[in-house]
């Protein structure tokens, strides 16, 4: 009720309440992780989406928006872990996640930028990002054969 009053610091209150006692009600961690970010509040958007894998490891749409959400607060390791997310809803879709595979080449991509001048241990396989492009490269061929000159640019400014 707080939410559709546009309360939302009230209602973020109330499920964190909530959540205290019920810690298993899935929609209640989705609707905060919403709230969060609503707000622009990704850490604990992330930690909201954590709960939701841990209750639900098998839903890819929760790797999925996890996996963004680290994306979004940038930085090494969450690009890494966001990447590890990525292809695990890949995985968990057989391969038919336009999103996670796009996510695959922006996280690879962002990797090296990050990791240009590190050891060779913290460089990253561009095995798995070619792998990505190569498939969005057929899906697009497939089904938006007129988006396939924008995918293709696109891929090409991020060094694939």
């Amino acid at each position: 009720m707080a939410k559709a009053q546009g309360n939302t610091s009230v209602a973020i209150e109330w499920l964190n309440k909530y959540l205290e006692i019920f810690m298993a009600d899935h929609d209640a961690w989705r609707e905060l992780a919403d709230i969060y970010l609503s707000l622009q509040m990704y850490k604990q958007a992330a930690f909201c989406y954590e709960e939701l894998l841990l209750s639900h490891p098998t839903v890819p749409l929760y790797h999925l928006t996890y996996a963004d959400v680290l994306y979004t607060l940038g930085g090494l390791e969450n690009l890494q872990t966001a990447k590890k997310y990525y292809a695990s809803t890949i995985d968990l879709t057989g391969g038919k996640n336009t999103r996670a595979l796009l996510g695959i080449c922006l996280c690879t991509s962002a990797i090296a930028r990050l990791s240009k001048g590190r050891s060779k241990e913290d460089k990253e396989s561009p095995e798995l990002q070619s792998l990505a492009a190569k498939v969005l490269e057929k899906e697009y061929k497939q089904r938006a054969a007129d988006k396939l000159g924008l995918l293709t640019s696109a891929l090409r400014s991020l060094k694939i």
